[in-house]
């Protein structure tokens, strides 16, 4: 058995790690190691192995911002270290995460006067902001059917089948019934009339989803809220609607401001939003808002003395880092709106870059909208060959992080690719992004392609009667047999 020898003082203050025993040595897996080791090779190794990583920016599966100015870069570092939750002793932290409440609210034409507080809460992404925004419609749903002594125990929730895992969660965890309506071929976002004939006297409100995961589209909110005002004025019920702005919330108001989609709409009663995709900040920051404060039930509500500090909150989660808030105010002020929306036009029109070299191909049919979250979506109109799956798997070698999956149940036999485009994707990568497609595309259709292998004139007969044709990839197989066969004729001779 090999003992590792102890640490020699070389290897203490070596000023190379490839020349110490710690670059032979493989990390830990499975249990914490007994010896320490210097932070130098702690930190190389892991920095080493981390770059087997994708590249964040040729990440193009993510909505999730990667690029942010170094001096916000600055502000992270300087707060990483504060827990939001000490608000007493962080006050101006409390006092920035409010403001960004407040201007995100006001965006959003909430009910808010002009020196009033927006009512919602900062929360760890769109995830924790859905939940939160389920149960307060689920208990304000369970407080009437107790006042009108009916049963309470049967609550229901009306999406389409679009929507991100994120809402299962929600009707499992919090057992609520998921009423989902179906997509179709060439209809991929939630049927607003189809959604209003799945509400009853149980639903506890409808989601609509403003950009799909699956292809970017806005759902048509105006519309499903004048159905469901008409619906409950027949009915007596009071069913609202909930928003789900994770990817959208920071793009409509910007390059869509005429449309009614938010607060303007009186069935709408609450928004979620992701800080951390349009809203430019690194991953671990989203919002929640409510229409006003009647929407959010108060025995949802704690009331807590903790360090010092009375703290209502309504989260699911306690400690939370600083920084992302920090980061989100440092966002809203540094750009402002005229920022965003020059962002959020740079981004349409290199969506659009992309878009018209796919269709320039040939090979795809676009199953994104020009309006909606800047994503390109598309699909092979002849799969006989190769498949989108195919194509994500090369474009990898480029680099590019480009998934393929399914679109849901009713419409599972269609298969996309998706780029998402973000801030930091520049026309220059959109126009590569474009080249390195087209040669992906090349050099499929180059394995592909029937060709004839270079045999004897007598065996090219024989393939030809017998209508076997060889690709490219058979025929350096073929002629590998060949030769050893010959070898072995010789060798036997």
């Amino acid at each position: 058995m090999v003992f590792p020898r102890p640490p020699s003082e070389s290897d203490l203050f070596l000023h190379s790690n490839f020349a110490s025993r710690y670059a032979r040595d493989s990390l830990p897996r499975f249990s914490m190691p007994e010896d320490s080791m210097p932070k130098e090779a702690a930190y190389q190794n892991i920095h080493d192995e981390l770059q087997l990583d994708a590249i964040p920016m040729l990440n193009l599966a993510s909505f999730v911002t990667t690029s942010m100015e170094e001096e916000c870069n600055k502000l992270i570092m300087e707060s990483i270290n504060k827990n939001y939750v000490d608000m007493d002793e962080y006050p101006i932290t409390t006092d920035l995460h409010n403001r960004c409440l407040n201007m995100i609210a006001r965006l959003f034409h909430a009910e808010i006067g002009e020196n009033e507080n927006a009512v919602g809460a900062g929360t760890v992404g769109s995830s924790e902001a859905i939940m939160l925004a389920g149960l307060a419609f689920k208990k304000k749903w369970q407080n009437k059917r107790k006042a009108e002594g009916k049963s309470y125990d049967k609550p229901n929730l009306v999406t389409g089948s679009n929507v991100q895992v994120c809402w299962e969660k929600f009707a499992r965890y919090f057992e609520v019934e998921l009423r989902e309506v179906e997509v179709r071929e060439g209809y991929y976002v939630m049927d607003p009339a189809k959604a209003v004939e799945l509400v009853d006297e149980n639903t506890i409100c409808v989601a609509a989803i403003l950009g799909s995961t699956y292809n970017g589209e806005f759902e048509d909110v105006k519309l499903l809220n004048d159905l469901l005002l008409q619906k409950n004025k027949q009915t007596g019920w009071e069913t609202g609607i909930h928003v789900d702005g994770a990817s959208g919330g920071f793009i409509a108001p910007f390059l869509y401001p005429e449309l009614e989609w938010d607060f303007r709409l009186e069935l709408v009663k609450s928004i979620n939003v992701s800080g951390h995709k349009y809203g430019l900040v690194y991953a671990g920051i989203g919002w929640v808002i409510w229409r006003n404060k009647e929407e959010l039930p108060q025995d949802l509500i704690f009331h807590i003395n903790y360090l010092g500090a009375h703290q209502p909150t309504f989260t699911l989660n306690f400690s939370k880092g600083s920084s992302q808030i920090i980061a989100q105010y440092y966002q809203l002020i540094r750009l402002g709106q005229e920022g965003y929306r020059s962002i959020m036009e740079n981004c349409r029109e290199n969506a659009k870059v992309v878009k018209e070299n796919l269709e320039k191909s040939g090979r795809f049919n676009i199953v994104s909208k020009d309006n909606g979250v800047p994503v390109v979506a598309f699909s092979l109109k002849d799969r006989s060959q190769y498949d989108e799956y195919k194509i994500s798997e090369m474009l990898r070698r480029h680099g590019w992080i480009v998934p393929a999956y399914p679109m849901p149940p009713a419409a599972q036999h269609i298969n996309v690719l998706r780029v998402v485009i973000r801030a930091e994707f520049s026309r220059t990568l959109a126009q590569r992004l474009a080249f390195d497609i087209h040669n992906v595309l090349n050099e499929l259709e180059k394995v592909h392609a029937p060709i004839m292998i270079n045999s004897s004139e007598e065996e090219n007969k024989g393939l030809v009667e017998t209508g076997v044709k060889e690709t490219a990839l058979d025929a350096p197989r073929a002629i590998i047999v060949q030769e050893s066969n010959k070898r072995q004729k010789i060798m036997a001779a």
